[in-house]
């Protein structure tokens, strides 16, 4: 690294202090996919750029914060996202592989969807930095550095070649930064402890959070501790500024098909809507069936295969 560079860095971390240079935002909107309708302004998807050298700090920050999370074993277990070895797959073998031997057990499993609306930009700041010092134990100087990174923020859209005037960014952690992803993971570490407290089984992948309960088929009763869960589930992001998409969320039982006929379509409520269970789920990017034979992904591959041949 370049001892100017260098030097910029450790002044930074040394006085708790992130430039306002590096904290503007360059916005600019992109197409979704080249056949929408670029005048339907929902048709884009923001990319937000940030200076390069704040980048290089973001990511001395991240290396140490990483070493103390490691070290104090402060990381979520459930939690795939944003973390070294782990991804989508483990997710998803986790998950998988606990159904599968719940199946093999006579079991009925009953797995929850929930879905987050823009989870990553209504973080709060302040509740973020309590997070910083109370549960991961950073103070002084370093907690100092993140509340000067955190404020002051600004953004702009930038189109053909002319710039639209800078607004505040409040809430949320920064799109396109280094730090972004591992902040909102520690922004949700209470998630855990609230799903935990009700022995339902859990497994998250950023802000996608999967919730699964297996169950004796007679023991249909036991659907009231999936319904306890996701009404604090639901009071907590409240609290926390998380807006929980009950009209998105989704709920699938799996088992043989006698089994699961003893159980109500309607699995439970949110906020107000019935969650009816459904004959295939979406989860992190693969298709699941009732039987969990995965026949309906492996069409949907072999179908999006021959079309590009």
């Amino acid at each position: 690294m370049n001892s100017s560079l260098l030097d910029l860095v450790n002044l930074s971390l040394v006085s708790g202090y992130v430039p306002q240079a590096f904290k503007t935002a360059v916005i600019k909107p992109l197409l979704k996919k080249p056949s929408l309708d670029p005048g339907v302004l929902a048709n884009y998807r923001p990319i937000s750029n940030l200076p390069f050298i704040s980048k290089i700090l973001e990511k001395a920050v991240a290396k140490q914060l990483s070493d103390h999370l490691h070290r104090n074993e402060l990381f979520e277990d459930f939690q795939s996202g944003f973390r070294a070895h782990h991804s989508t797959e483990t997710a998803l073998l986790k998950v998988t592989n606990d159904l599968l031997l719940a199946s093999d057990n006579g079991l009925v499993s009953i797995l929850v969807l929930l879905d987050l609306s823009a989870a990553f930009d209504t973080i709060d700041h302040n509740i973020l930095l309590q997070r910083l010092e109370h549960v991961i134990g950073i103070r002084g100087t370093a907690l100092k550095w993140f509340q000067s990174y955190l404020s002051d923020r600004f953004q702009f859209v930038h189109v053909h070649d002319e710039p639209s005037t800078r607004t505040k960014v409040s809430y949320g952690v920064p799109q396109g930064s280094v730090l972004g992803p591992i902040l909102f993971t520690l922004y949700m570490l209470p998630l855990g402890y609230i799903i935990r407290k009700h022995s339902i089984n859990y497994h998250c992948y950023a802000d996608d959070t999967q919730l699964y309960l297996s169950i004796k088929p007679v023991n249909t009763n036991q659907l009231t501790r999936l319904q306890a869960c996701l009404t604090d589930i639901k009071a907590w992001m409240t609290s926390n500024f998380l807006l929980l998409n009950s009209e998105k969320t989704e709920v699938i039982i799996f088992g043989p098909k006698n089994l699961r006929n003893n159980f109500s379509k309607i699995i439970a409520t949110l906020d107000g809507i019935a969650l009816a269970s459904s004959t295939t789920v979406k989860n992190l990017g693969v298709i699941f069936d009732q039987d969990m034979s995965f026949n309906s992904h492996i069409k949907q591959i072999s179908r999006t295969a021959f079309f590009h041949l």
